[in-house]
């Protein structure tokens, strides 16, 4: 099988946003730190509606924070 395609920025945003660490985002979202750990490390694929609360929490359009495919940009 291969890697999970859904790939995300989560990691850079957040200290784009003064450091915001995965605690303080995964309260805001509603979820736990362990679930903005998976999702940086691609670990798991969030549902649509948590693709957009996390989009929100950053203030970013979803394909700004999400993207599909092989994406190196990081």
């Amino acid at each position: 099988m291969g890697k999970n395609l859904v790939g995300n920025h989560i990691r850079k945003l957040r200290f784009n946003h003064d450091e915001m660490t995965q605690q303080q985002l995964a309260d805001k979202v509603g979820v736990t730190r362990q679930t903005i750990v998976a999702l940086e490390k691609g670990n798991y694929s969030p549902s649509l509606e948590l693709a957009f609360r996390i989009a929100h929490a950053f203030s970013m359009p979803l394909e700004e924070v999400f993207f599909y495919g092989d994406n190196t940009e990081e």
